[in-house]
């Protein structure tokens, strides 16, 4: 399918600039720091953008470590990779313009075949994603024969391709229960902190009944588990949330485990004098957004991959998309691995005990 023609967006008036301005303000971004002149250059293109997507019929999903300016400003939905996978698929656009990492705008390309996928940031990729291929996941199966492999979303479309069901860390305890019903062992790829946090969950044991890869994530290896009690003294009655990427010595330390719409949820449904999240920073501004009565201490990393979206590079992509920018995934591949994703659909909203 060839990519879309050029279309330019028009530029705005100051009058549009002033209200885009005000509307940007209210969203958040003021209370996050943001100063006038701040917000003017961002009106300037979110207007733009805003005023493309629905000249060529795109959605721009973002995931929650994106920009704030993206989240806040032209983001049609935000969420989790599980919540992003649904609402893409959901969609009648045409075009779909991915904020996030090259992982997910994959998933988002098996799951809409016949549309169009940009990534805004050709190089955001992962390091979780990349410390691991389809033949490290076939050379699995052959060392451990009859084992369901399940595997965790943040991975390329070739790697879900070999895999009998897909997870996330919010429903990941879920399915692999299910799994168990049925198999005394099951392999777990590719997050090696994630897998032993899931085994301690499950009471399994790790090698003979769960086989976890050994990946990690840049942004969720590098937390300490010290630090957590010299936070917990700082901020009296502090309510600390991990993220399930976390090691399993800073994940026995803290009040929650979650994904990080788990996270979100949780603080919504709890009170307390103060909350940290442990994970990337990107959480923490749309949650001091979302929730503006409740104070956050900071606790974060800066993913470089999420970051490396920024309003630029979202107009590009809706005026002059590069080829660079389109997201293909071989057809083969992507029947392959649209299996594995409808399954962790299904398991993940089972309402059968687990």
């Amino acid at each position: 399918m060839a990519l879309l023609k050029e279309t330019r967006a028009p530029e705005p008036t100051p009058a549009q600039v002033e209200a885009e301005s005000a509307r940007l303000a209210d969203k958040g971004l003021a209370a996050l720091g943001w100063r006038d002149e701040d917000l003017e250059r961002a009106a300037r293109l979110t207007w733009k953008i805003n005023h493309l997507k629905k000249a060529t019929r795109a959605i721009v999903p973002a995931h929650v470590y994106q920009r704030a300016e993206i989240l806040l400003g032209v983001a049609d939905f935000t969420g989790d990779s599980y919540k992003l996978a649904k609402l893409c698929a959901q969609s009648d656009a045409k075009r779909i313009v991915f904020c996030g990492v090259r992982f997910m705008a994959e998933t988002a390309k098996v799951l809409n075949p016949d549309k169009e996928v940009l990534l805004p940031a050709p190089e955001a990729g992962c390091s979780l994603s990349e410390s691991i291929t389809a033949a490290d996941v076939r050379g699995l199966r052959r060392k451990h024969p009859g084992a369901p492999v399940a595997t965790y979303i943040n991975t390329s479309a070739a790697v879900k391709a070999e895999s009998d069901v897909i997870v996330t860390s919010a429903n990941a305890p879920k399915i692999l229960r299910k799994l168990f019903e049925t198999n005394p062992k099951v392999i777990f790829t590719p997050d090696a902190m994630m897998g032993r946090n899931l085994a301690k969950e499950l009471g399994r044991t790790l090698g003979s009944e769960l086989v976890v890869w050994d990946g990690s994530c840049i942004v969720h290896e590098n937390f300490d588990a010290a630090s957590v009690e010299f936070y917990r003294k700082m901020y009296p009655g502090v309510k600390i949330l991990a993220h399930f990427e976390c090691s399993p010595a800073l994940v026995g330390a803290v009040d929650f485990i979650g994904g990080t719409g788990d996270m979100m949820r949780w603080v919504g449904e709890h009170k307390a004098p103060s909350y940290m999240l442990i994970t990337e920073c990107g959480l923490g501004d749309l949650a001091r957004t979302s929730f503006p009565e409740k104070v956050f201490v900071p606790m974060c990393r800066l993913c470089p991959y999420m970051k490396a979206t920024d309003l630029s590079r979202v107009l590009r992509a809706l005026e002059r998309p590069a080829a660079s920018q389109r997201i293909d995934v071989p057809a083969a591949v992507a029947q392959r691995a649209r299996r594995p994703i409808e399954r962790m659909f299904e398991l993940a909203e089972d309402s059968s005990p687990a």
